[in-house]
């Protein structure tokens, strides 16, 4: 399988025709995945968790919206076997049969695969140091192999204090010059760089005031990291939303 690395927006995606329909065909030319592992920008503990292998509802981890936003379904079958399959991989993992999946993790899933049909399970970030996440999804490779779609959902650029007025907002320069600097470094297979963005990309902590919604890349790139060949990914969605970058990458 391939990896996936993706901004995922907030609830409101739903209501953006281009970005479903984006997102949508992306999972229509993937190989129907046997399992998915998210890793979501919303859920940062150590040491690394594992969500629910049993029914239990979604975390609607935001706060001001619409009613209609927090009774959103996505009722995907539980995955305790990719579950037992993590945890041998990432001795010291453990579960947390009452976590849900969150909506950096539901919120692409609906678009991607609306028939719920494929079971999902999310993994915590136990830390966002760049280099430990890498080698995260370096153990996590082999899941490959097995059908899984490891999928590492963030945002390339995300500083809400410096949003734009709306959904179509030009794109600020701090914005734009950090989504290039990374299309150029993903496509260039350039990791060494990625790893050191604080100090390598252009306005990085502008577009990054945190780093949670970055993080999620680098357990996609170390998931590739042992395919063989140059790793580097294919930018597969591009563009803005409110300013700010929503570029999306496929490994392999």
């Amino acid at each position: 399988m391939p990896v996936l690395y993706l901004s995922h927006g907030a609830p409101p995606l739903a209501d953006d025709p281009v970005w479903t329909d984006e997102l949508a065909r992306w999972a229509a030319g993937l190989p129907k995945p046997e399992a998915v592992l998210m890793v979501s920008a919303h859920w940062e503990e150590a040491p690394t968790t594992l969500s629910a292998t049993r029914p239990v509802p979604l975390v609607y981890d935001f706060w001001g919206f619409p009613e209609r936003y927090y009774r959103v379904r996505y009722d995907a079958p539980a995955a305790p076997d990719l579950a037992a399959d993590v945890r041998a991989l990432l001795p010291g993992a453990r579960q947390d049969d009452e976590r849900g999946l969150d909506h950096g993790a539901y919120v692409p899933l609906v678009e991607m695969y609306p028939d719920a049909d494929v079971p999902v399970l999310q993994m915590s970030m136990p830390t966002l140091e760049p280099a430990r996440l890498f080698e995260i999804g370096r153990a996590l490779a082999p899941l490959r192999d097995r059908g899984v779609l490891i999928v590492g959902s963030g945002f390339t650029t995300h500083n809400l204090r410096e949003m734009g007025a709306g959904p179509d907002a030009a794109p600020p320069a701090w914005s734009a010059e950090f989504d290039a600097w990374t299309d150029a470094a993903v496509t260039g297979g350039d990791v060494d760089a990625l790893l050191d963005f604080r100090a390598k990309a252009p306005a990085a902590r502008v577009a990054h005031p945190r780093t949670e919604h970055f993080a999620p890349l680098f357990v996609a790139l170390g998931a590739d990291a042992d395919a063989g060949g140059a790793l580097a990914g294919r930018s597969v969605i591009d563009g803005y939303w409110f300013g700010m970058a929503k570029r999306s990458f496929q490994f392999g």
